[in-house]
């Protein structure tokens, strides 16, 4: 896809890998429309020549908000980067429920609700393509961090069916499945962390050369792995 002038809709693009993926896209010539819930993050993105949509992606209102607003206008590409990481490890106590329900929205359901808010606009177009971020760990947990993994692995299995359903029309569906990334979010993982600005690359790479999977950094080791045993893969993984 040449991305020239291309209409994007970019869920969480304030901050880390989605910051580094609007920066690349608008250099690219996409005009790229960012996602977020912190006001600050927001106004630097407005500041850097960015169109904004506040949206909190961890319920229904929110999302319908976010397709409410975007109305009517073109869309070439929808770009589903938000995500958020949940503590859930027994191993350290108590865990909280109501947390993993937010994580849960906001990884698994936001994404699927907002494609079947938006698919009609992107099948209106010549050519378009629906970029899910998963994760490495869609392939292979770590254990601490269960509701991450299983969110990340239920949107990469409704992206292969999605993938398949579409594949006579002009929408590209397209995953993504980054390695531990240098972000707020893997603050305190002790993991080898891929730079942001790198990771955010191979996306945009896999968007230009429409191509079915983004396999980034270390998952490629990790899906070879897998693919000669799972049990090996999961005994590396788990560890984490």
């Amino acid at each position: 896809m040449n991305l020239n002038e291309k209409s994007v809709l970019l869920t969480g693009g304030t901050n880390g890998i989605g910051r580094e993926i609007a920066l690349q896209l608008k250099d690219k010539g996409a005009h790229v429309v960012v996602t977020g819930r912190n006001p600050e993050r927001i106004a630097a993105m407005e500041a850097a020549g960015f169109e904004t949509m506040a949206a909190d992606l961890s319920n229904a209102a929110g999302v319908d908000a976010l397709i409410a607003q975007w109305g009517d206008r073109p869309l070439d590409v929808l770009l589903n980067n938000a995500g958020q990481l949940v503590d859930h490890d027994f191993r350290k106590g108590a865990v909280d429920a109501d947390a993993a329900d937010v994580a849960i929205y906001a990884n698994l359901n936001a994404p699927i609700r907002l494609i079947a808010g938006l698919i009609d606009a992107l099948k209106s177009r010549p050519s378009s393509a629906i970029v899910n971020v998963t994760s490495g760990l869609a392939i292979s947990p770590a254990a601490r961090q269960p509701v991450y993994c299983a969110t990340k692995s239920g949107l990469r299995f409704y992206t292969l069916s999605l993938r398949e359903q579409l594949k006579e029309t002009a929408v590209r569906v397209i995953e993504a499945l980054p390695p531990v990334v240098d972000t707020q979010m893997n603050d305190g993982n002790p993991m080898k962390k891929m730079p942001a600005e790198e990771c955010a690359r191979q996306i945009v790479e896999a968007l230009e050369k429409d191509r079915n999977e983004a396999n980034i950094g270390m998952t490629k080791a990790l899906r070879w792995a897998e693919s000669l045993s799972p049990s090996l893969a999961r005994s590396v993984t788990l560890k984490f």
